[in-house]
């Protein structure tokens, strides 16, 4: 078999990369390489539509093998297997006990808790765990910033008068000052004091982990992936810098550290990351030199430092920047990838939002969808079964280096300018990710960036039915009162959310617009033209009403008039415009709002003719519906 495997081989030479172009050129018939086949990404490199194994030359990331040392191909050799969390608000402690123990039930192995500091006892704790095996169940906590100390405190309590074996209990204390920094502008330096503290007390749990890198915040705010990275990295070293200043053993300082990412809309780029961020982690930490306390340690370096100390631990949290309020169920279909991506990434533990969290807090019936996502891939799909199974592949393998390089681009610059926390006192993290946030509403409005159902294929039938964008949380919590912002602070909106204002202020109006697709013309053409401009107005809420096509302008003008049409789109080619628009105008004669689909080369002609609306892909699509509704009478 082996012989005529290789006579198999033999027989045919492999093509070079020359006659794979040669072979690509001739398919695309002259269209131009660069633009269709080229992929250029928003994180400042191209990817090619093609790789082969000399583009891996070099890679030193391809010759460590899963649970080796950069961890680039993850932390386990043996097994895939991630903690299903899901998040409770432990407002009321039995309220939140019996959840949790519903959950478990139903096949969460990670809990996270909310509590608030006005609850914080020895009582609470108590109650709130009572009747779960913290030994068998990775279990999290978060309250207000100024108390995760206590809260610590409360709990390694807890644990060691249950008689737990430290060494057996996983899960984490969220204490990350610097995020309340970000979103709120306020100034919580003064916190950092209490790392060593902190650290301390929980250092007798080893799996116990303390200081988080929220850098889902960065994910949810609209940051590009090699931002979320490389500043993640940063916030990262920050924490374990000042930990190791203020005493901490390096080893200890970086097991502490957990790193909370969101997850991306961008499926192979989502993998390249969580590939990336342990690869680089692991160099950072490598760079304090890291000591094992334990002599027996096998996992240390050729310098004696500890391996086990550069692993990144990491949730992942399938992002809302991409939710969207109207067809709302697409947003099943846009946490399920991404849970896909961060799964076969390798991450430690994942949270899918709920489809419905943008309008409501999350009901019984989509809080089951999103756990059933996560069991769906463990369950069914086998994913926890097989480690790195994107490891090897060269597109993803470049993708990785690629992503990882421009991270650590940004990392240095973070680093020049005085560390994470001087880049967050003068704003340029909070500018940055402003500014890119910015950028993709100003593309979404454009629709050089898709939305499902939002900007690109609405539903047209859809009704808000009472949903309300939640808007997000401006109190005040955390460490000191009022609402003194000294820094900038994160402008967060959703992707989708100047178009769901519009659709809303649309469904407020008196009348539902109407438009009218006057199709006329080559046929080919005025359909093409048709569903284009259907698909446009939509998305404002207007009622559509496509055509097969009429004999003369005139017909279609009176058959719009007929149904009650408040926009009248003439739909046909270019070259017939100058034929069909102005007559079609005149006819109309006022009695709707008259709109050409296209951009035709006549159409100085047609605004001469006093013509003032063209929808085409060109437009600001969202801005041109704003005009609409102007024209229309609604406010």
């Amino acid at each position: 078999m082996a012989d005529s495997k290789e006579k198999l081989f033999s027989d045919f030479a492999a093509p070079t990369r020359q006659e794979w172009m040669d072979k690509i050129q001739a398919d695309l018939k002259g269209a131009d390489y660069q633009k269709k086949m080229v992929w250029r990404t928003h994180e400042g490199f191209n990817m090619e539509p093609f790789y082969r194994k000399e583009d891996l030359e070099g890679m030193a990331q391809t010759d460590a093998l899963p649970g080796q040392f950069p961890y680039v191909r993850g932390n386990k050799k043996d097994n895939n297997r991630w903690y299903v969390r899901q998040n409770i608000d432990a407002a009321d402690a039995r309220e939140a006990n019996a959840k949790a123990l519903d959950l478990l039930d139903k096949g969460v192995t990670s809990l996270g808790f909310k509590i608030p500091r006005k609850e914080l006892s020895a009582e609470f704790i108590a109650t709130l765990l009572e009747g779960i095996k913290a030994d068998a169940v990775e279990l999290n906590f978060q309250t207000c910033q100024g108390h995760t100390v206590e809260l610590a405190r409360l709990l390694a309590d807890y644990f060691n008068g249950k008689g737990y074996d430290p060494k057996s209990l996983a899960g984490s204390v969220n204490f990350d000052p610097v995020q309340k920094m970000l979103t709120k502008g306020k100034d919580t330096t003064p916190l950092l004091g209490q790392l060593a503290g902190l650290v301390q007390t929980l250092a007798p749990f080893p799996k116990f982990r303390c200081v988080c890198v929220n850098a889902d915040t960065l994910c949810d705010a609209g940051a590009y992936t090699y931002q979320e990275l490389g500043y993640a990295l940063a916030w990262g070293n920050e924490y374990l810098a000042q930990m190791v200043e203020a005493g901490i053993p390096a080893a200890l300082a970086a097991k502490k550290i957990k790193f909370n990412f969101g997850i991306g809309g961008v499926y192979f780029m989502e993998i390249a990351k969580f590939r990336a961020a342990r690869m680089l982690w692991a160099n950072i930490v490598k760079q304090y030199g890291p000591v094992c306390p334990r002599e027996d340690c096998e996992n240390t370096g050729a310098d004696k430092s500890c391996n086990c100390a550069c692993k990144m631990q990491v949730n992942a949290t399938t992002t809302t920047y991409n939710m969207t309020v109207f067809d709302s169920y697409v947003n099943m279909l846009r946490s399920q990838t991404e849970a896909m991506s961060a799964a076969l990434a390798n991450v430690d533990s994942i949270v899918v939002t709920p489809f419905d969290a943008p309008y409501e807090t999350p009901n019984d019936f989509a809080e089951r969808i999103a756990r059933n996502q996560q069991l769906l891939l463990q369950e069914e799909s086998h994913f926890d079964k097989i480690v790195d199974v994107a490891g090897g592949s060269y597109f993803v393998e470049k993708l990785t280096r690629s992503l990882a390089e421009q991270a650590w681009k940004l990392f240095l610059a973070v680093e020049d300018e005085g560390g994470f926390l001087a880049a967050a006192k003068a704003g340029t993290v909070q500018k940055a990710i402003n500014d890119t946030d910015a950028a993709r509403h100003a593309d979404a409005a454009k629709r050089k960036e898709f939305l499902l159902g939002t900007n690109q294929f609405p539903n047209f039938n859809e009704k808000s039915e009472g949903k309300r964008p939640l808007e997000a949380c401006g109190c005040c919590h955390g460490h000191g009162e009022g609402c003194e912002k000294p820094f900038a602070h994160l402008e967060t909106s959703r992707l989708a959310s100047g178009f769901e204002a519009l659709r809303l202020q649309t469904e407020q109006a008196a009348k539902q617009p109407v438009a009218f697709m006057l199709t006329i013309g080559n046929l080919a053409m005025r359909q093409a033209r048709a569903q284009f401009s259907c698909n446009f107005l939509a998305c404002a809420g207007y009622k559509v009403i496509d055509n097969l096509g009429f004999p003369t302008v005139e017909e279609g003008v009176e058959a719009a008039v007929k149904a009650g049409a408040d926009i009248v789109v003439l739909c046909s080619s270019d070259d017939e415009y100058a034929e069909y628009a102005i007559p079609a105008f005149k006819a109309l004669d006022g009695r709707a709002m008259f709109v050409v689909a296209g951009a035709p080369a006549c159409m100085d002609d047609l605004k001469a003719a006093g013509i003032e609306n063209f929808i085409h892909v060109r437009v600001d699509q969202l801005q041109t519906l704003k005009e609409f509704n102007a024209k229309l009478g609604i406010k």
